[in-house]
């Protein structure tokens, strides 16, 4: 196929670096779920990348390139459950305000939600 725009990912090779890319971010959220529950704790490197990740994926899927592929909704919303319980579990131990706790936890559900019917749609299509 090799070019078929003049777009900065429309090309074989861009396409192919795309892929990557978010094959990369979703297997740093894999291997972080998977990890030992420490790591995502609110004050700790996954706990702070997972969110990012998970909303770069999103911004990445809306641009509707079609070599970024979402994990399935179902895994997403897992991932969600385990994150969630991390964070409760472990928030209150760094004495955030009220305020915060509240919306910081709005913020992290609407991500994955958003990322979890991003790809529902992707899958119903």
């Amino acid at each position: 196929m090799g070019t078929w725009g003049a777009g900065n990912f429309d090309s074989d090779t861009a396409a192919d670096h795309l892929g990557e890319l978010v094959g990369r971010l979703v297997a740093e959220v894999e291997e972080a779920m998977g990890g030992d529950p420490v790591e995502l704790e609110p004050d700790e490197y996954w706990g702070v990348a997972v969110p990012c990740n998970l909303e770069l994926l999103l911004l990445l899927k809306r641009q509707d390139w079609l070599v970024v592929t979402l994990p399935a909704a179902e895994t997403i919303r897992g991932w969600q459950e385990r994150f969630l319980a991390v964070w409760e579990g472990s928030i209150d131990g760094l004495g955030p305000k009220p305020a915060y706790k509240d919306e910081r936890r709005a913020v992290l559900n609407a991500t994955f939600d958003r990322l979890a019917e991003a790809s529902a749609v992707d899958a119903a299509e």
